[in-house]
């Protein structure tokens, strides 16, 4: 398992987390969500190891994450931030490729993400001209390339993974976090998009200055009473099998 407990962040005399916590399981997708400065970025570079927090502690399947070697912690987990910036003028196949670890089918993998992206058709394609939602997917792939390399199935960090995606790749993106967390990966999310969140999340935690304010599956969490309390608008919630939603319609502010 993959643990944040009691995660404590302060900067300048500002609490950006206070008691946060989240646990990944193998198999399992977890997504944060909450508004905007509620922590959810903060939390997702606490877990990722890229911030130290002043409190609490992260765990990598019972090993204290700020022991791990760099090495050794990107064969167990891998990590897709908001955007990447790439300066050289390298293909889709070569900017895949940085997540591979050395070893003769490192080709191959790098095929076969390209693939579950669909990207392969790209794959000798220079990166720089993509679109924003094809870079997004080249990254994607490059952090399957890293997974598959890895110790075991691993765990997947997504930042906002279809933040720049058109409403197909959107839906390509959330049943590749399906396909993935079947195959034993474990996956946290953070997505703005409620609608999304309730597809693919078997569990939301949702964030409010700092703090859990809520955890439990879609429906538990989904409801119009937790989302006026985080967002401050009044919504009435529905359900589509097996998931609520919501009408941004038929909100309001509260």
């Amino acid at each position: 398992m993959y643990r944040a407990l009691d995660i404590g962040v302060a900067v300048g005399g500002r609490t950006l987390l206070d008691g946060a916590a989240v646990d990944i399981r193998p198999g399992h997708v977890a997504v944060l969500i909450g508004p905007n400065g509620a922590g959810k970025s903060t939390l997702f570079k606490v877990l990722a190891g890229e911030r130290r927090p002043q409190r609490g502690q992260v765990t990598l399947d019972g090993a204290d994450l700020a022991g791990l070697k760099p090495a050794r912690l990107a064969r167990l987990r891998a990590v897709l931030p908001q955007s990447v910036h790439v300066a050289f003028p390298f293909t889709v196949e070569e900017v895949a490729g940085i997540g591979a670890a050395p070893g003769r089918d490192s080709a191959a993998r790098i095929r076969r993400a390209l693939a579950r992206v669909e990207l392969a058709n790209l794959a000798g394609h220079s990166y720089d001209p993509l679109s924003g939602g094809e870079k997004q997917r080249v990254q994607l792939a490059r952090a399957l390339v890293q997974l598959e390399g890895g110790e075991g199935p691993g765990y997947l960090l997504l930042d906002e993974p279809t933040a720049s995606l058109d409403l197909a790749q959107q839906l390509l993106v959330l049943r590749l976090i399906r396909d993935l967390a079947g195959e034993g990966v474990g996956v946290l999310a953070v997505l703005h998009d409620l609608n999304l969140a309730a597809m693919v999340a078997d569990e939301i935690v949702a964030l409010k200055q700092g703090r859990v304010a809520a955890q439990g599956t879609p429906a538990d969490v989904l409801t119009d009473a937790r989302i006026a309390e985080l967002y401050g608008v009044s919504v009435r919630i529905g359900w589509a099998p097996p998931t609520p939603f919501l009408l941004p319609q038929a909100a309001s502010r509260a």
